[in-house]
Parts: C-alpha cells; structure tokens; sequence
C-alpha cells in the first residue's frame, strides 16, 4: 500500500507542478499553442530524402521532433550535451516536445547530425524564409519602416600564438604545424575574428539584421566574420520590393557615400543618424534630429536584448563559418517565434 500510495503522491505532484507552470506562464507551452509546426515538414524532410541501400536500421526520428529540439537549443543557448540532459531531465522540454516517460530521447550525436545536414543544404534560410513568409501573409511586415544593425556572436575563443594569428589572417589556411595534428585542427576555427567594440575585445562572428520598425520582427539578416565593419553589407539586407519609400533607420556607422548610395538605390528615406568628425563636431540642431531617429532605431535594442539575456547570450558552440552561420540564422528564427507568439498574446488582451 505504501508504494501505491508514493505513485499517487507523484502523479499529485506532476499535475500540482504543471498547474503552477501554466499560472506562472510557461514560454514553450504558450509558443506550442501559437506555432502550427507542421508549416516547416516539407522543408525539414528534405533532410531524410536519400536513398538506402536497404530498410534495415533505426529509423529517422520525426523532423518536427528534431527542429523543436535546435529550436529549445537555441532559446536557452544549450550544448549538444546539455540539451540531451534537459530534455531528459525537464517536464516543461518533454511537454514542448510531446514526449512521455517511456519516448526514446535523441542523443547529443543525433542532434549535432541533424543540425549539421540542415548546414549541408542551407535549410537555415528557407525555414527563416518560410516563417517570415506567413508574418508577411498576416500583415505583421508592415514596411512602415527598416531598422538595421549589427550585433557580435562570440565562439570559444582560440589559444593561438601571434604568429599562428597572423598567418590565418593574412592566408586565410591553417599553419603547417598544425597538419600533423588531425584533432587539433578539427577544434580550431580559422574563420572567426578578433574586433574591438570601446574597451571591450570580442572573438566570432556577426549577425546583421534588418527588422521590421513597427514589429519588431527580424525581416531579413546575414552573418559576417566579427571584424568586417557594419556597413559592409548593408546591401545584402536592403534592396527588396518591400523596402521601396521606407525609412531607414540606423546608427552612424552607416553613414557615408557608399551607404547613401546604396539606400538611394533601394529607394529608401535616409534616416541613418548623423556623425561628427574631428574638427567638425555636431551642431545642435544635428544632435536634435539624432535623438529623433533614435527613438525608432533603438528599437534594434530590444532585439538584441531578448537574445542576449531572454536566449541566454549571443554565443555558439561550432567551428567554421558555414556552421556558425546556421546557428545565427536560428538564432534569429527563435527570435521571430517568439516575438510572433508575444504580439499575438498581446492582441488578445
């Protein structure tokens, strides 16, 4: 009687718990409720279309499964280890997941691959593209006006010496010394960069994005080693039908001939704050119009801030550019999950 009696006591428990979760406001239970995940099937089976040799071995698990996973990932900025333990360990996970007691758990290698063939066939982009495709359907990408800016992804940072450094930078290939050493190479990332922000030194990439002003939702992004200057790539995320008699907005490292070329050409208002140099300081009436467009762009902030602190920092656990770019751009699907989940709650209250 006694074990029947602790079963009961542990069902009490779990339903108590789910309650409390629920009150308190579960986010994976509330995007669940919101996301029609089968939108992204189509896509993701492109994964499994190869062909065996025979229908013998484990089979795949279902691609739905396997993306909310990367989606968890990168929500809470988890290892391939860790997300194998939470997913094991966590109620809220399993219930996102639609997992019980008794469901077989991806492992962390299962994981990895998945992530890894979605890199091979640059899925990234057509899942963003997709989801971004049924905000425009709704009427959520207004084009009332574009905000873009850029934000540092850090990767574990290298232990090389300054020659080592320096020969990467300027061939853009490993040192000889280092093609002996198989495993040493597969942890060293030649592609990241060191930059400098004010006093602080970040090592990674960029994710550059342009948002929607008025939702707050990421309408387009590339990525970019750390070190290549804002500006640089400002005409791979401006230019589209869309943007045609929008404001632009951005700070002023946007400034400049190319830059307004550029957005003259995608036939965007210039918005972009102005900047003073030496000798030619700020008038007044500049630093007025500044903090005007500024009450716009900074709405680029909060962006970057719920991916900051909200999906538990900017930073990626992969080597090499191509992998680091599928991480940035679910990075900035997750974001759009979520904030689409946000404006619709809010609609409703």
């Amino acid at each position: 009687m006694r074990y029947k009696t602790i079963d009961n006591d542990i069902l009490f428990d779990d339903i108590f718990r789910l309650e409390r979760l629920q009150q308190m406001g579960d986010p994976l239970e509330r995007l669940n409720d919101i996301i029609d995940w089968e939108i992204f099937r189509p896509t993701l089976e492109l994964i499994y279309e190869k062909d065996r040799k025979s229908n013998a071995g484990a089979s795949s698990y279902c691609p739905i499964l396997m993306f909310k996973i990367l989606i968890l990932q990168r929500y809470y900025n988890l290892s391939d280890f860790q997300t194998e333990y939470q997913i094991l360990d966590r109620h809220s996970f399993s219930r996102f997941l639609g997992l019980v007691r008794s469901s077989a758990v991806p492992d962390e290698k299962t994981i990895w691959r998945f992530r890894d063939n979605i890199t091979k066939l640059g899925l990234e982009r057509d899942l963003f593209e997709l989801f971004n495709e049924k905000l425009n359907n709704e009427g959520l990408l207004v084009s009332e006006g574009k905000i873009v800016d850029a934000s540092f992804v850090e990767v574990p940072r290298q232990r090389n010496s300054e020659e080592e450094n320096k020969h990467i930078k300027e061939n853009d290939c490993i040192p000889e010394s280092w093609e002996s050493n198989v495993h040493k190479i597969r942890q060293k990332d030649i592609d990241a960069r060191w930059a400098k922000k004010g006093s602080e030194t970040f090592y990674g990439y960029k994710n550059h994005i342009k948002i929607d002003a008025k939702s707050k939702l990421i309408d387009e992004y590339t990525s970019s080693s750390a070190e290549l200057h804002d500006s640089k790539v400002i005409e791979l995320l401006i230019g589209d039908k869309s943007d045609e008699n929008c404001d632009f907005y951005a700070d002023s490292a946007y400034t400049g001939e190319r830059c307004e070329e550029i957005i003259k050409k995608s036939d965007m208002n210039n918005k972009v704050n102005e900047k003073g140099t030496r000798g030619n300081p700020l008038t007044d009436q500049q630093k007025k119009r500044n903090k005007e467009k500024s009450k716009t762009r900074s709405r680029v902030e909060h962006v970057f801030g719920f991916m900051e602190y909200s999906m538990n920092k900017l930073y990626v656990r992969s080597i090499g550019f191509k992998r680091a770019s599928t991480i940035i751009g679910l990075i900035n699907l997750t974001y759009n999950l979520f904030r689409y989940e946000q404006i619709r709650r809010l609609q409703l209250m």
